[in-house]
């Protein structure tokens, strides 16, 4: 700290330790209060911190299982995956089918004429910009062809304006000159280009492709189509990928369907059992790191920084009230029917693979029901954390944030507190020095006074 430097020259007494105990004296009441609020408050942030991070983990897992298939256990397969793939999500069921597919959904495909300078052919020769417009389902593109512009410089202007609509050109070029071909990932019948506008592009553009729908036929129905490769719902919860035509048999000329099947498959179901037992765990762990009371060698117990926290415990229960409910409409309607239950010293899930196997051989599709749907496990669990886990208003959000409020505060506190202890130490600083400085005058007095007495009594003795 800043200040005089008193050093009882003239007293003989250490002037500057006194006002250090002094400053001190006064500085260790409000400097021990800010430091153990410091301390409580930067620890208990560290902690809500690390429990939001790993909340946050958990909700996204749950997110991510309530998608996919885990739960099912169904997978889905395909007897000739060059012909078609297939996926089985929510909603599907175990069963098989037979599919032919009589044609694949294509493209709009439009060739421009051919410009016979080759890609550098200048495609608007005049002073000002021209316009070239991509028509696509009742949708317009326009493109603005600068003046000197060529048809290279033209395929990159749409590659890098339109691909985002799904719009891509090409340049094709032979003996002849180039051509600019376009095409569309948008398929299906209604989906043609068209060009226009005074960029001369537009003149002589030819038809490359037709767009297609897909045609196919599911189990000898009645011809279906789509407009797209890849088939939604057309069997509840399967998609289906569509890759190639199927083939015709040599003898009758008859196209050979292929089989896709929906089967369950306990291994992936297992696997996804284990997935959300670890994520759990995590959580927990997690929690309990920051609530715990530990044991130090010598006995003695310490408490988390989150010990007794209300917060946690009613977060910790509402998981654990939601994990422990009935839900489902099979059979079994809780975990701990297939094996999985919480260990009592570690609050931990644990998975018994011996009452599982047994329990799944028969039951398989009673889990699916446990974890899915609107009153499922993830569901559940999820609403159970949203009042904790929202991004601002959150029970976390909001502790953090008045943490760093009074982190802020105690800053302000330290350096009022520091303005304060200089100006007193100031203070005492000049006052003892005046003192110092009295006492010297005094003394010079008192010595001149007795060298005075000591001349008369000199005097006096001859």
């Amino acid at each position: 700290m800043a200040g005089s430097t008193v050093s009882g020259i003239g007293s003989n007494i250490d002037t500057q330790a006194i006002v250090k105990s002094l400053v001190d004296a006064e500085r260790v009441p409000k400097q021990t209060q800010i430091n153990t609020q410091t301390l409580k408050a930067t620890t208990t942030l560290s902690s809500i911190g690390k429990i939001q991070a790993a909340l946050d983990a958990f909700r996204g897992a749950l997110t991510t299982m309530s998608t996919g298939s885990s739960f099912t256990g169904l997978t889905g397969t395909s007897s000739d995956e060059k012909i078609a793939t297939m996926t089985a999500g929510n909603g599907a069921s175990t069963g098989s089918f037979k599919l032919v597919v009589s044609q694949l959904a294509s493209a709009s495909k439009l060739s421009t004429k051919t410009f016979a300078g080759g890609a550098s052919s200048v495609v608007n020769s005049g002073t000002s910009p021209t316009t070239l417009t991509i028509s696509q389902s009742g949708k317009k593109y326009d493109l603005s062809v600068p003046a000197g512009a060529t048809l290279q410089q033209v395929r990159d202007s749409i590659n890098s304006q339109f691909s985002t609509a799904g719009l891509s050109a090409n340049i094709l070029t032979d003996s002849t000159g180039s051509r600019l071909v376009l095409t569309s990932t948008t398929m299906g019948v209604g989906s043609d280009i068209t060009l226009s506008g005074n960029s001369g592009v537009d003149v002589g553009a030819t038809v490359v492709e037709v767009p297609k729908n897909a045609k196919y036929t599911i189990d000898g129905s009645i011809a279906l189509e789509s407009k797209t490769n890849t088939i939604e719902e057309a069997v509840s919860g399967v998609s289906i990928k569509l890759l190639a035509v199927s083939p015709k048999d040599a003898t009758t000329g008859v196209q050979t369907p292929i089989t896709i099947a929906v089967s369950t498959n306990t291994t992936v179901m297992k696997s996804g059992v284990k997935g959300f037992v670890d994520t759990y765990n995590a959580l927990m762990k997690a929690i309990s790191d920051e609530t715990k009371v530990t044991i130090g060698e010598d006995g003695t117990p310490t408490a988390g920084t989150l010990t007794g926290d209300a917060s946690m415990r009613t977060l910790t229960s509402s998981i654990r009230n939601e994990l422990n409910a009935m839900s489902g409409n099979g059979t079994f309607k809780s975990l701990a029917q297939f094996g999985i239950s919480t260990d009592s010293t570690t609050g931990l899930l644990t998975m018994d693979d011996k009452k599982w196997d047994k329990a799944i051989t028969t039951n398989a599709a009673d889990i699916g029901s446990i974890f899915n749907g609107e009153t499922g496990l993830l569901k559940r669990l999820t609403t159970a954390t949203d009042d904790y886990a929202k991004a601002s208003t959150g029970t976390l959000a909001e502790r953090s944030k008045s943490l760093t409020e009074s982190l802020t505060e105690l800053k302000k506190q330290q350096s009022t507190l520091d303005e304060r202890m200089t100006l007193l130490q100031t203070s005492l600083s000049a006052k003892y020095n005046a003192m110092d400085s009295l006492v010297a005058k005094l003394r010079a007095q008192s010595d001149s006074i007795m060298t005075t007495l000591n001349a008369l009594n000199n005097q006096k003795d001859d």
